[in-house]
């Protein structure tokens, strides 16, 4: 397997854009099922779960085909309702094939998902809620076997906060009979992306973007052209990266009003950050500022950037504190940061983080996507070479991170 190879030091500066977000891409390829017909999605990001999800859309009997970024599916011909096991079992995403399949030709049958071993995220309330609709459903040998004449309209109360199911029942809903109310719903960009590209299909959604999303059935989706959001924890990854090298890095081509939780911190860390309509800049400091820091649910602090704060928090002047409420075992990066001269303490879901001067390099491994991002900026900053194990966690969300991080400077290489 592939390592990625850091020399720290060097500042980073210069321009960077931000690729699609791979969390908006997925569901939106999912929401091409419901449709008979050609759908063009413009700035995907070639990251490995798009991939993977092109490959179940295939087995399921959709034609892809890529051009430049864009990616074209047409899913005129559905002819299979059982999506691929193996496949299932590696991406969580992939589970979301079910509504649409259900929703469109009245049966389907997925695997159980896998992926990322951050912690319990369990597909019961999406099986919950696609019972509310009308579905029936049986578990069997790790997978769920579903059925439904036509789903019809209901209110459906999701008792936490949960993106993939919110995203799931919005679209197994364009189809139903009547309307359906998802209350408590998920309020994150990708989610409002959703709503948008299923909106161009032909879809009566309203009030994505807040806790109460109302969808009018309506009797088919046509396919559109859609245009994927950038990656704002890509966004937020590099802008990270340039406040603790005392860089000085311009992200383009993203979106400031997905990043104003993130940004607040980064600004009480003592970075200097500027703002533009599609940019934004970043200048650090030679040692940020402790600072504390809780995920939640969007708009808040994302967990998916709380590993590279925790870098950068790794040689703040003073005591940090983070807590995670999101997923219970997404602080497994503090063992390989502590690997590197960071000095971190866990007590459940919180880690108290006392900065140090300076961290060294060291062989790490990647145990999640955003535990490998991490490690990547703590090598940056580091004196040192660092070598980064399991890069594979980070090719399913970061599109040719290395080349970009070289462009701004960093010494940074693959190395087979």
């Amino acid at each position: 397997m592939d390592l990625i190879e850091v020399e720290g030091g060097a500042p980073l500066s210069g321009h960077v854009r931000v690729s699609g977000a791979k969390n908006a891409a997925l569901p939106i390829m999912a929401c091409t099922l419901l449709t008979a017909g050609e759908t063009r999605l413009r700035n995907v990001p070639r990251v490995s779960d798009v991939v993977t999800f092109s490959q179940v859309l295939r087995a399921l009997g959709a034609e892809i085909h890529a051009d430049v970024d864009d990616l074209v599916i047409n899913t005129a011909h559905i002819d299979q309702y059982e999506a691929p096991p193996g496949l299932v079992k590696t991406m969580r995403a992939s589970f979301l094939v079910l509504g649409p399949l259900l929703a469109r030709i009245g049966q389907a049958r997925v695997s159980l998902p896998g992926g990322d071993a951050i912690g319990a995220r369990p597909v019961n309330l999406h099986l919950e809620g696609l019972r509310t609709l009308g579905a029936r459903l049986q578990l069997e040998q790790g997978s769920v076997s579903a059925q439904a004449d036509r789903l019809c309209g209901s209110t459906v109360t999701f008792p936490i906060s949960t993106v993939t199911g919110t995203e799931h029942l919005m679209m197994a809903a364009t189809l139903a009979i009547g309307t359906t109310l998802l209350e408590n719903a998920a309020c994150e960009p990708e989610v409002v992306a959703l709503a948008e590209a299923l909106n161009r299909m032909g879809a009566r959604i309203t009030g994505a973007g807040t806790s109460c999303i109302a969808i009018e059935g309506v009797s088919e989706l046509t396919p559109a052209v859609h245009e994927i959001i950038p990656d704002r924890i890509e966004a937020g990854t590099f802008l990270v990266a340039g406040a603790m090298t005392g860089g000085d890095v311009t992200v383009d081509r993203c979106t400031p009003d997905h990043l104003l939780s993130f940004l607040h911190c980064l600004c009480a860390a003592g970075a200097q950050v500027d703002v533009g309509e599609d940019w934004v800049r970043v200048r650090g400091v030679e040692r940020a500022k402790p600072i504390e820091v809780t995920t939640a649910p969007y708009p808040a602090f994302p967990t998916d950037m709380q590993a590279q704060m925790m870098a950068l928090l790794a040689q703040a002047d003073g005591r940090s504190l983070i807590v995670e409420t999101v997923f219970e075992n997404r602080l497994m990066h503090v063992a390989e940061l502590c690997r590197m001269g960071a000095e971190i303490s866990i007590d459940g879901g919180q880690a108290t983080v006392v900065g140090v001067p300076r961290l060294h390099g060291a062989p790490v491994v990647a145990t999640d996507l955003r535990a490998g991002a991490s490690l990547i900026l703590a090598g940056l900053a580091a004196k040192g070479i660092t070598t980064v194990a399991r890069v594979f966690h980070l090719d399913r969300g970061y599109e040719r991170i290395e080349t970009k991080f070289a462009a701004l400077g960093g010494k940074i290489r693959r190395v087979a």
